[in-house]
């Protein structure tokens, strides 16, 4: 790595540095030369090329694939691709290979992430990145140094326990360790405010671009060609379709383009006539390099990273490498994409003191250290903290991996894996989901929400992140018309797909602040208040905002929207007019590629209604499918229609009051949808369903209508014992009755079979669908897992640490699967858990189909940070078995009965 370096300073110590910066910054900083040429004193640093000569090698007319970017992530795509077979494959490099953010990355490889397909990268990358020496005789500087995880509370112990638990369910070794094993691993740490720590063995220290260099070399010795001082200034696009890319140099055609242009992303993606919104920006990213230490680090020393501190350190060249992420953070590069300005960046020791202070209060010892530099690294961030993969919804063939939050040497190998599998295959070999371009939008591509996004998202990589919690920034961006109204009468909310939503609703006299700031893994403070709603949609009538649910129509001239619709839906959707129909639309694997319900409104037009986050993802699957016919047409009408969910045996009594019409079931049966009045108001699409399994009904209201129908049913349901309620009671009630969600419990990799969908599936359709003979092999061969509802049986509600999701499921204390989602239950007043587990394997190693038989018969235990808790395993909702079981207890004991 290459980074701005000292020519000339006195031997500086830290602790002295740090006593006269207040005063004579200026003067010490005078001390300071910048060298002109930034090269070969870093962490990292990699072998010195000679200069290129004033030739450069001709550009090829015509390749399969173009990739845009040569550092890391754009190298391990073309390795990848490579060693899947790939050989016309062109690398374009704007400057030299590896001069941006590659150059000056730190170097710490860690498995330790927020997320289980984010560790599944590093842990490959790792691999990867040892094997590469042996593959191409260039050395990648790879030491297993191993890293530890600090706490210095409670809670932040309590999410290492929680992390450790899903690390070793993906065979990630790891362990907790107390204070006095922290200062035996790593002697110079002040362990006297830490509770314990996080150890990962296997977590190593690299130079990037040696790694670089050595994906570079391999990729070159299959066919790659990497081309250095090539700008590409557009990607040309005909008919949704990448046909070219032109360069500063000349254009090349080719079918598939790969931005992996990091800093530079976004603004190439803007650059083309055809705009991809590609969401993520710059920040400027500070650690400083020591000189050796009186007595050198070995370089086998674990890298410790405190979070609580806010600081990170890893052992470089005797010394000591430190860096953080700070509470306020420097966005760069608005505008532009010139590769000098990474080389312009400018040390500012003003906003590193507070990472240098955090680092000498956890190494005490380093004040007498000298100072070797000050390193200004440039990463790019997006609006969630989750990299950028896949091909982009408005273009076919473009395909991005870009915005690393960071973390680009742990994810590179991984990603440039998933990717060269997905642009072979159509799909990788995992659930990339979590990091799928398809979950943004265009809404989130404005360049003042990213400024203003990551300065928190920067912050929040190091901050204690309790289930639950909420962005501050870019809110309030998509809203429903009731969204005033409802904030009046004490609505909380969170964001979905830039959409507000209701959590609950704060009762009058409450104390609003201590909600907002209630953070915890045990019971959170709007427990009774989300059990209240949820006891009224049970025994009353209540009303929740879910406006932000996607919402699509599709409608043709013949019958070319059911015919799309029968080959892209497992269900039969040829119904009767009026019919809701739910169905999965899967892929080939049969996999759920949306999870939705269809109703037929008339002969040749239907409406679709998808989850908040599948608004992008779901309309690319349909329009990828959906022949070029001006006699068929698709509409996004998500801002169309307010939507409100009447739940409650009430519910009828509202509306029929508001409507003059009977809707008793034997007048309105489940799952229908008639066009009716509510109040004044006309074309209100009412729906006999909830999406919780409770009675009710789901209004779809032209939003010019909705303040109106809103008041009215509010109005009207005052003598039912009406209120308003929120997405936490939703998910209680939906998850007791063994609901699955799309993005949640379900996923491409999650088949209908797999879950107890099976009679959503009409193999004897008249039409194939899409995913059928997957489904027919699967029905042969057998299911290898099986979705669940564990309900927690020893846990107290009040003392102990609650599950939220991935969780590990232990059946007769071996591993068998993981939660996916998880809730309290109200009514059965225990946790309800839903999730997969599979049988152990064959003696072969081979997967073993699973029965009831092995579901019903197993002792399942679910992990929570460490502890273990019994819980009853079952193939269908046992909601109704406690009911009965409550009831007869409470004919027993009038007392308490009459206590609650």
């Amino acid at each position: 790595m290459s980074v701005e370096t000292f020519t000339h300073i006195s031997p500086w110590s830290l602790s002295l540095w740090f006593l006269i910066n207040r005063n004579a910054r200026t003067w010490l900083i005078g001390h300071v030369q910048l060298c002109a040429e930034l090269q070969g004193h870093g962490p990292c640093a990699a072998p010195q090329a000679a200069a290129p000569s004033d030739g450069l090698p001709p550009l090829p007319g015509q390749a399969r694939v173009v990739i845009c970017g040569g550092g890391i992530v754009g190298t391990s795509v073309a390795y990848h691709l490579a060693k899947l077979g790939w050989t016309d494959v062109v690398l374009l490099e704007q400057g030299r290979l590896g001069a941006g953010t590659t150059r000056l990355c730190a170097g710490i490889l860690s498995m330790a992430k927020p997320i289980s397909i984010e560790s599944q990268m590093a842990n490959y990358s790792s691999s990867l990145y040892q094997q590469l020496e042996e593959e191409t005789g260039i050395k990648t500087g790879y030491v297993k140094t191993g890293s530890l995880c600090l706490a210095q509370n409670q809670d932040r112990f309590i999410s290492l326990k929680r992390l450790a638990t899903r690390l070793k369910v993906l065979g990630i070794s790891c362990n907790i360790v107390k204070p006095k094993e922290i200062a035996k691993l790593h002697p110079l740490v002040n362990i006297h405010d830490l509770v314990g720590a996080l150890h990962l063995p296997d977590d190593a220290v690299v130079s990037s671009p040696d790694v670089n260099h050595a994906l570079a070399v391999a990729a070159a010795q299959q066919g790659v060609q990497i081309l250095e001082r090539t700008t590409i200034q557009q990607v040309v696009v005909e008919k949704g379709h990448v046909i070219a890319v032109e360069t500063d140099r000349g254009s090349v055609e080719c079918e598939y383009f790969v931005n992996c242009a990091g800093q530079w992303a976004y603004e190439l993606g803007q650059a083309s006539e055809v705009k991809v919104s590609i969401p993520l920006h710059g920040c400027e990213h500070f650690y400083l390099l020591t000189k050796p230490l009186q007595e050198p680090l070995p370089p086998n020393t674990p890298a410790i990273i405190d979070m609580d501190g806010r600081m990170y350190a890893r052992p470089w060249q005797g010394g000591l490498l430190s860096g953080g992420f700070e509470k306020n953070p420097k966005p760069i590069f608005t505008e532009g994409r010139n590769q000098l300005e990474i080389q312009n960046m400018q040390e500012d020791w003003d906003h590193f003191e507070p990472m240098l202070s955090a680092l000498l209060r956890r190494m005490p010892n380093l004040e007498s250290a000298e100072i070797h530099q000050l390193v200004n690294c440039p990463e790019s961030f997006t609006p969630d903290m989750r990299c950028l993969m896949g091909e982009t919804p408005g273009v076919s063939g473009y395909y991005v991996l870009a915005g690393m939050n960071s973390s680009g040497l742990a994810f590179a190998g991984g990603a440039g894996k998933y990717l060269a599998e997905w642009m072979t295959y159509g799909y990788p070999t995992a659930n990339v989901w979590p990091l799928e371009i398809k979950r943004f939008g265009n809404l989130q591509s404005s360049r003042t929400f990213l400024r203003h996004r990551v300065m928190e998202v920067m912050p929040l990589l190091y901050e204690l992140k309790v289930p639950r919690w909420d962005f501050q920034t870019g809110r309030q961006l998509r809203t429903s018309p009731l969204y005033d109204r409802l904030d009046t009468q004490g609505a909380r909310w969170m964001e979905k797909h830039g959409f507000e939503r209701p959590k609950y609703f704060v009762p009058p006299g409450k104390d609003l602040l201590s909600l907002d700031q209630s953070k915890t893994f045990y019971k959170p403070d709007w427990f009774d208040i989300v059990g209240a709603e949820v006891k009224c949609c049970k025994e009353a009538v209540c009303v929740i905002d879910m406006s932000s649910f996607t919402k699509f129509e599709l409608t043709s001239i013949g019958e070319q929207a059911l015919e799309l619709l029968q080959y892209l839906c497992a269900n039969d959707l040829d119904v009767p007019i009026g019919h809701i129909v739910h169905t999965g639309m899967l892929n080939e694997r049969g996999g759920y590629e949306n999870d939705c319900s269809v109703v037929r409104l008339s002969k040749n037009s239907f409406f679709i209604i998808s989850p908040t986050d599948q608004q992008v993802h779901c309309w690319s699957w349909i329009k990828k499918h959906m022949p070029s016919n001006p006699q068929l047409h698709l509409e996004d009408v998500s801002w169309k229609y307010t939507a409100l969910n009447l739940i409650g045996p009430r519910a009828m009594d509202v509306l029929a009051e508001l409507s003059y019409v009977s809707m008793t079931p034997e007048h309105f049966p489940s799952m229908f949808c008639k066009e009716m009045s509510v109040g004044y108001a006309n074309g209100i699409r009412v729906m006999s369903m909830t999406h919780t399994g409770e009675p009710g009904f789901m209004l779809y209201i032209p939003i010019e209508y909705a303040l109106h129908v809103y008041n009215e049913v509010m109005s009207v349901g005052q003598k039912y014992g009406i209120r308003n309620a929120g997405y936490y009671a939703l998910r209680s009630l939906r998850i007791e009755k063994f609901f699955a969600f799309w993005g949640q419990d379900l996923d491409t990799f999650t088949t209908p079979l797999e879950c107890g969908r099976e009679f959503r599936v009409k193999f004897d359709k008249d039409t194939n669908f899409l995913g059928r003979e997957a489904l027919l092999q699967q029905r042969q061969e057998g299911v290898f897992r099986r979705f669940v509802m564990l309900v927690l049986e020893d846990h107290d509600t009040e003392l102990d640490l609650w599950p939220w999701w991935g969780e590990p499921v232990y059946r007769s204390g071996q591993l068998a699967g993981t939660t996916t989602s998880s809730a309290y239950s109200y009514t059965l007043e225990r946790h309800v858990c839903l999730g997969f587990v599979s049988p152990p394997p064959s003696p072969e190693g081979l997967p073993t189909p699973i029965t009831p038989d092995f579901i019903n018969r197993g002792d399942y235990e679910v992990d929570i940070a460490g502890q273990r808790y019994p819980a009853k395993a079952k193939l269908y909702p046992f909601s109704s078995l406690f009911t009965q079981q409550k009831r007869r207890k409470e004919d027993m004991e009038p007392g308490n009965f009459q206590g609650k």
